[in-house]
């Protein structure tokens, strides 16, 4: 009897090589069959050598981007379209029921919810709603009065662009003249922590795993440690239990050195770069949705990731053109 195929597309992939790599692992441990499509603006993507088919894409403000996606969803019979990037989130996210009405599921949560990560100001609200610490930001660098060290960076920003500590008046007066919609906020001196989390399509928990980021560039880890705290883990839980995202988010956090609070920074509301680390310390989450669209209940495992497993990432390179 021969396995179903199933077939998922990565939109704007870019340099994600390792999670595409995960996902055919899983489906080779699952003995399913697995086409994955990579969606860039460019063929020389990295990424794109790692696919089964290279998708050609308009940029995404471009009114071509989401027919092109439909075209081909439609055309190749897609599973699942996942995308990768910030800058894709709300635009699919308002068309998640056309892609849905065509029989694609797009792993991106609620239009409501993703408009409230894509603002820092509002992410800082939101995490008070639920009960979870957040420094608070102002965007107006006269009204800053909370103290230095202090942290500026844009209101719907990633990858760290633009984004710096501040030690005085004088360099925050010289900041807001280089960040663009800025937020300024008190900076919190201790650990970061990222905690990578998959939940189902209905937004209930499958795998919540907490990693300290031991090492970090631009934005992105370089060297991680799986934490399971409980703490934390818990403090994910009420925010999940109203978020209620679907598939794949990475939380953002700083437990402060002297207190131990937490303060909740950002959520991004898809998978981080570091998201394979995760997979690859057990929290698998490629299985996890491979048994979903093969149409499995899975229910939340605690503690999937080995506690303690510390993971370095390096460059690699690709020839892509002749």
């Amino acid at each position: 009897m021969t396995n179903k195929t199933f077939r998922i597309l990565f939109t704007s992939i870019g340099r994600r090589v390792e999670l595409v790599q995960e996902f055919f692992l899983a489906a080779q441990s699952l003995n399913y069959n697995l086409e994955i499509y990579g969606a860039d603006i460019t063929d020389t993507a990295p990424a794109l050598s790692f696919c089964d088919h290279t998708i050609i894409v308009p940029r995404i403000k471009d009114a071509l981007y989401v027919p092109t996606l439909l075209e081909c969803c439609q055309k190749n019979r897609i599973d699942v379209l996942i995308p990768t990037i910030d800058t894709d989130l709300l635009v699919l996210s308002q068309n998640k029921k056309v892609f849905e009405d065509i029989g694609t599921i797009v792993l991106v949560s609620d239009e409501e919810k993703i408009a409230i990560c894509r603002d820092k100001r509002l992410t800082s609200d939101y995490f008070e709603s639920v009960g979870l610490a957040a420094p608070t930001p102002v965007d107006d660098y006269k009204k800053y009065n909370a103290g230095f060290p202090a942290f500026i960076k844009p209101k719907d920003g990633s990858s760290s662009i633009f984004a710096y500590k501040v030690e005085n008046q004088q360099e925050l007066e010289s900041f807001v003249r280089r960040v663009p919609d800025y937020i300024i906020q008190p900076f919190v001196e201790g650990t970061e922590y990222t905690v990578d989390v998959f939940c189902d399509f209905d937004g209930n928990p499958i795998y919540i795993t907490p990693r300290v980021r031991l090492a970090v560039r631009a934005g992105e880890v370089l060297k991680t440690k799986i934490s399971q705290d409980e703490v934390i883990i818990d403090e994910i839980k009420r925010l999940l239990s109203d978020y209620k995202p679907c598939g794949p988010i990475t939380v953002q956090l700083i437990r402060q050195n002297g207190t131990g609070k937490d303060y909740y920074i950002e959520i991004n509301p898809r998978y981080g770069g570091g998201a394979p680390l995760t997979m690859k310390a057990g929290a698998n989450s490629a299985v996890a949705l491979l048994k979903l669209l093969n149409g499995e209940n899975i229910n939340y495992f605690p503690k999937a990731a080995e506690d303690c497993a510390v993971y370095c990432r390096f460059d690699q390179s690709i020839r892509v053109k002749a």
